[in-house]
């Protein structure tokens, strides 16, 4: 089993876990249950005095609360049940508030049958606090939480300021519902009293907000959905900037380092995004930090003000703008060399940091770090019961496209196993705009541990590089985004690292229709293909995401960019090819889906029956798109894992 490291001196010798050897004996791999359970540690936050951490932890079957001092000595541990939690944060130093959310069906005036609703609760240390969900005393608000807009100290107050669905109430009667745009509100977490702080968009609009340090909504971004006209103004009501774009609109980013400006978002006809910062008090727009990709942002908690950023890329830089707290951040990461790590939290001072580690013979470790003290101690193993030795290796892998697009991808190996001729698991990966990076993948680890080499492609579309790549996808669903992770194959298989006539491809949401695309759209390239909550039928998908937007103009237009003509969509749709099958697939999905519908994995197993095609069902009960639920989750991955050891055994 692992164990938590003791505590280290920062810059002495941080623990050393070393990589598996290629050469060295495979180590007993553990039950599959020990990838397909919920992490052990959900999350976990430090207080704004640095003295105390909160964690939601995974064990027995529910949900912890467990808070430690600052000698790693459990103050309070609270059973929370099996609810879906998301993660907590400190709202003051005496309030933790704790995000989880549920899929609640609707009724029949609205445009989803059910949709992921998430709730914010109350969990006070001082018991004469109130408790429970934010907006759960008020009949005018709906008990959820729809965006978080900063905690803030006002007048001596804790003021938590979230977007709320406004309810009308008559007389004695129920609440009814009124639309579904949020209202900006201030609480007060100390009693649970709900202020208006913003008014709704009104119809076919969008707004979102900054909150200064004194909590004032000090800039409102509006945005017309029908046309992508957009302005921004400040607490006056003055106009700070326009524009039009009537595919991706603009984005409000954070208040800039002294808070008197705010920075925001925009793409160019280039479909680069670029920020421009302009002063609150009115003037001309500058383009913020130009020609620098930012991978990270790290913000004041208390006011919303930059603190700095870390660049994007393997070797990223990290600049504070405070040269004090430069020193102490380029400390932190100097002493977690080639860990991954990630900022998880921190004190405003960055004297106590949270850091997470995954990767190469490390399953996701916690640290509280003491930056004055030179020290950090593990607090946390995402997965315990994975022994550092049983990580197979992961390493990035670049090979280059069949139209010469320099592309990458995540390479996970057996442990113990000599990397030559392995069978393969490809995992590509959701979104499409999202991206795989080097470190611990529970679905990867759990078939490297297994004999198969994985490879995870980052394929053109796929973000945290270039805009050039993200938009080479633009038009390219089932074209050369699909060819891109075929590409991949091959180019490992020239470089001997696995048998490509022993692949599968496998795969999750965008995954699982690249996975489909796999064995219908292309042919003899895989021994079997199995999709998760994967998209079958493109037409079905840009009709059901276009209503439910309520008809959004800006919706149909971005789905149109990444999907390209609509008459093209029975040309990429793996349901219209069923009959092209040319290996056997299995679906999984969840019945309680809000991203995308069972409907899709349904379509797709009619299609492939009426085709006479070898395929197998297997559908989640109450399960969503992100298999939120550990025994789904676990019943996935055997039945994953199982279907493609039958099709493609690794020995």
């Amino acid at each position: 089993m692992a164990r938590l490291v003791g505590s280290c001196l920062l810059f002495a010798a941080m623990p050393t876990f070393g990589s598996a050897s290629a050469l060295a004996a495979a180590p007993e791999p553990p039950a599959l249950d020990a990838y397909g359970d919920l992490p052990a540690v959900v999350d976990i936050a430090i207080s704004p005095d640095g003295t105390r951490t909160a964690s939601i932890r995974y064990s027995g079957g529910q949900f912890w609360l467990v808070v430690l001092d600052s000698q790693i000595q459990p103050i309070e541990r609270v059973p929370m049940g099996t609810n879906k939690f998301r993660g907590l944060t400190w709202a003051d130093d005496e309030t933790i508030l704790i995000t989880n959310s549920a899929t609640v069906s609707l009724g029949m005036n609205f445009t989803a049958s059910k949709y992921e609703m998430t709730g914010t609760i109350i969990v006070p240390l001082n018991p004469d606090n109130a408790t429970g969900l934010v907006f759960g005393n008020t009949r005018r608000v709906a008990d959820t939480t729809r965006g978080a807009h900063g905690i803030r100290r006002v007048d001596g107050r804790t003021i938590g300021y979230y977007g709320g669905i406004e309810l009308g109430v008559r007389g004695m009667g129920d609440p009814q519902f009124l639309h579904g745009r949020p209202t900006l509100y201030a609480v007060d977490l100390a009693r649970n009293r709900v202020d208006l702080a913003a008014r709704a968009a009104s119809e076919d609009h969008r707004r979102d907000w900054l909150v200064d340090g004194q909590g004032v909504v000090a800039a409102t971004l509006d945005i017309n959905t029908r046309t992508g006209a957009w302005d921004i103004v400040n607490a006056q009501g003055d106009e700070l900037a326009r524009g039009n774009d009537p595919t991706h609109g603009a984005g409000l980013i954070a208040f800039g380092k002294d808070g008197r400006t705010i920075v925001y978002e925009l793409r160019d006809q280039e479909g680069r995004d670029r920020w421009f910062e302009v002063p609150l008090a009115g003037g001309e727009p500058v383009e913020y930090l130009p020609n620098i990709a930012i991978g990270r942002l790290y913000t004041d908690p208390r006011n919303g003000q930059i603190m700095g950023y870390r660049e994007a890329g393997e070797s990223p830089k990290t600049v504070m703008f405070d040269p004090l707290l430069d020193t102490k951040l380029a400390m932190i990461f100097k002493a977690f060399p080639g860990r991954n790590p990630r900022l998880q939290d921190w004190t405003a001072n960055l004297d106590q940091v949270l850091v997470h580690t995954e990767g190469n013979a490390d399953s996701g470790t916690w640290y509280w770090v003491d930056v004055p003290g030179r020290r950090a101690e593990a607090i946390g193993n995402d997965r315990p019961a994975i022994d550092t030795a049983q990580v197979g290796p992961v390493s990035a892998f670049e090979y280059t496209a069949g139209d010469g697009l320099e592309l990458d991808g995540v390479l996970s190996l057996p442990p113990g196993r000599e990397a030559r001729d392995l069978p393969l698991v490809v995992l590509p990966h959701g979104g499409p705009h999202a991206s795989d990076e080097v470190g611990f993948d529970w679905w990867a680890q759990a078939f490297a541990s297994r004999g198969y080499a994985v490879f995870q492609p980052n394929f053109r579309g796929s973000t945290g590089r270039t805009a050039e790549l993200r938009n080479a996808g633009h038009g390219q669903w089932g074209r050369a985004m699909q060819t891109d992770i075929s590409d991949g194959v091959h180019a490992l298989a020239e470089k001997g690292i696995i048998d490509p006539t022993r692949a599968c491809i496998v795969g999750a949401s965008y995954g699982g229709y690249a996975a489909l695309a796999g064995v219908t759209l292309q042919q003899g390239l895989y021994r079997c293909a199995a999709s998760v909550a994967g998209v079958s039928d493109i037409a079905l998908m840009y009709r059901t995401d276009v209503y439910e937007s309520g008809g959004s103009r800006m919706v149909r237009n971005s789905l149109q960019e990444d999907l390209g003509d609509r008459d093209d969509f029975d040309a990429i749709s793996p349901r219209r090819h069923a009959e092209d099958a040319d290996a056997p697939i299995l679906l999984v999905h969840g019945k309680d889906d809000t991203v995308v519908p069972f409907e899709q994995s349904s379509k797709m197993a009619d299609a492939l029956k009426d085709a006479g095609k070898p395929y197998n069902v297997v559908v989640l009960d109450e399960e969503d798109h992100w298999l939120s639920r550990a025994e789904t989750r676990k019943a996935m991955l055997k039945a994953v894992v199982g279907f493609v050891a039958r099709h493609n055994p690794a020995d």
